[in-house]
């Protein structure tokens, strides 16, 4: 297993993942980031927790759209992310989550 340092809302994190899967993993990470930031933007600073599951529902109301119409492609330019990348994706977040909840 390999481990990943990704960025989010400037601060770093670690994140496991299989041998092979880095890449992709911090191209989810920017994709991510990219919905914390612009998250951030909009309502303020609200502690990381808070700013983390706005943008895991706003990822997650992507994916149903995209369930919903059919799984249509994506737009030119926009990465296409596979079900078992997000779901990767979100164990890897939903662990940080409950670590930081911990901390609380």
């Amino acid at each position: 297993m390999a481990t990943v340092t990704v960025e989010i809302n400037g601060r770093p994190y670690a994140v496991g993942c299989a041998d092979g899967q880095e890449d992709r993993v911090r191209a989810l990470a920017a994709e991510f980031d990219g919905h914390v930031r612009q998250v951030s933007g909009e309502v303020g600073h609200v502690g990381d927790l808070r700013l983390f599951l706005m943008a895991g529902l706003l990822l997650a109301d992507e994916l149903h759209e995209a369930r919903t119409n059919g799984g249509g492609s994506a737009p030119v330019g926009e990465p296409v992310a596979t079900t078992d990348g997000v779901a990767e994706a979100l164990n890897a977040v939903a662990a940080r989550l409950e670590k930081i909840a911990q901390g609380l």
